[in-house]
């Protein structure tokens, strides 16, 4: 088995990057010197109550090796600048991928001309946001411009025969994907915000079948990603993974369908990562509650008046909002609208005490929120996402979670979902289960399923463990035109009791 640590240093440069050539991962953009800098700042609209420019350059990499073959490597840059410009009770944006003299000037004339255009129809008549200044990078132990290609080939190839132990394993592959985020926004009352992301998301992936019976289990299942360089394959365990999901996925072929009835669940931190996500991220978007996504998305069954006395979990459950945490997908120092981003708490000993919303949304519904105004490139504009939505860790062992459950099932990572309009019920599946009785972990089951209600479903939380894990998710989609954007969520293990477990197709 290969030793990330032993995989020599690179000789391969990565493709034009900014315009000139260099290294892949590690380098900031070669367009952010003084003299583009200026050019933007004087692009901003002199006569704008409120203007940014908020620059954007992501390159990205897919590496991946299927059935012990590499596929084409998928390289990728995408560049542009967005103005935002408010001006006489209006708003408004445009965004440019022309980054000359002239092609940054139409863009920003654009902008403050769909200002003047909405002035009057506005929500808000100015705009609540700042000038502020500061910067952040993706804290990287070890940067991939220091792995070449061929040796990041090399590595996924090993991985993919790793998964080859059995002729009915008639899928497999392994796959890694990095993105580098530089941005720049600089504001109008002199505000200046500089950020350089890192983002890494390994997976492997086998599928099991004999006859009619097909069975999936992957590693990673674009949750077990992070910030930082090579060092988040190790901080997974990606190069000890492979022929454990391939044994387990040899294993769910002769195993039992999962039991039916209500029961004890336990959820391991990846299939956790899901279950944050769509039953409390999605509901607890302010503009969501403010009706921006109904036509599209769906809505809420949260409501303004909830926020301070609504009880969405047991006393077990403390959300936070937590940009801080070393290594997440969403960390920062700013979001997008250029507000500091802080940790704070949406739910506190089970009771709802603030929504997901960023210096927009906040004015418009007139409470507190956070700093999560989020676009997926410089084309898009920022609106409430998630960021990093964590379920903070409990005092008790994953052994006594599991000790005191006299019947239930474990399940690990995510498969299927499905979840109303309102984001209240909801059903999901999951690759893996195991049985548990009288307090000790058994035989797996496939095709395990659950169940609930959101409202109630939290409340059932009857057990947090204190393994906490930093995850991620890589692909959530909101907004029109729909922006596919990268999210992060920690959690450990946890427990709900009385819940409707059941079995897929025999």
């Amino acid at each position: 088995m290969t030793s990330l640590a032993a995989i020599g240093p690179g000789t391969d440069s990565g493709a034009p990057l900014c315009g000139v050539t260099m290294p892949a991962w590690g380098l900031r953009c070669a367009r952010m010197d003084a003299v583009f800098e200026k050019l933007l700042r004087d692009s901003l609209p002199s006569d704008a109550g409120y203007a940014s420019a908020r620059f954007v350059e992501e390159r990205s990499q897919l590496v991946h090796v299927r059935q012990g073959i590499s596929e084409p490597v998928r390289t990728a840059k995408d560049t542009g600048v967005m103005f935002s410009v408010w001006k006489g009770g209006g708003a408004g944006y445009a965004a440019t991928s022309d980054l000359t003299p002239s092609g940054l000037s139409l863009a920003a004339k654009r902008a403050s001309e769909w200002a003047e255009i909405t002035t009057g129809r506005s929500v808000l008549a100015a705009p609540p946001l700042a000038h502020p200044t500061g910067s952040y990078t993706s804290p990287v132990e070890r940067p991939w411009n220091e792995v070449g290609l061929a040796d990041r080939i090399a590595l996924l190839t090993e991985q993919s025969e790793r998964l080859a132990i059995d002729e009915r394993i008639v899928e497999r592959s392994a796959r890694i994907w990095t993105i580098e985020t530089d941005t720049l926004i600089l504001t109008n009352g002199g505000g200046r915000v500089e950020q350089h992301h890192h983002q890494v998301f390994p997976n492997l992936s086998v599928v099991a079948n004999e006859g009619s019976n097909t069975q999936t289990r992957s590693f990673g299942a674009g949750a077990l990603g992070g910030q930082g360089g090579v060092e988040v394959l190790d901080r997974h365990g990606f190069a000890d993974a492979a022929p454990r999901i391939a044994e387990e996925a040899i294993a769910l072929l002769d195993a039992p369908n999962c039991p039916t009835g209500n029961m004890d669940l336990v959820l391991a931190p990846d299939q956790m990562a899901l279950q944050i996500h769509e039953s409390i991220g999605h509901p607890l978007e302010l503009d969501r509650i403010l009706g921006d996504e109904r036509n599209y998305a769906g809505t809420t069954f949260v409501s303004l008046d909830m926020f301070g006395s609504y009880q969405y979990g047991s006393k077990l459950l403390n959300v936070t909002y937590d940009p801080t945490v070393r290594g997440e997908v969403a960390s920062s120092a700013f979001d997008d609208d250029g507000t500091p981003s802080e940790c704070h708490h949406l739910i506190r000993d089970g009771v709802l005490v603030r929504p997901l919303g960023g210096s927009i949304s906040q004015e418009r519904a007139a409470m507190d929120g956070v700093a999560n105004s989020r676009a997926s490139s410089w084309n898009r504009p920022p609106i409430d996402r998630m960021a990093n939505l964590n379920v903070e860790p409990g005092t008790s062992t994953v052994d006594e979670l599991i000790g005191e459950i006299e019947h239930g099932v474990l399940m690990e990572t995510n498969v299927s979902w499905s979840i109303d309009d309102s984001r209240n019920k909801f059903q999901f599946g999951c690759e893996l289960g195991r049985v548990i009785s009288d307090g000790e972990i058994g035989d797996i089951v496939r095709n395990p399923n659950y169940r609930g209600i959101s409202a109630t479903f939290w409340r059932n939380l009857s057990g947090v463990a204190d393994d906490f894990t930093v995850m991620g998710v890589a692909n959530c989609g909101k907004g029109e035109p729909n922006q596919v954007i990268r999210v992060g969520h920690a959690s450990p293990t946890c427990r709900f009791s009385d819940v409707a477990v059941f079995g897929g197709a025999k």
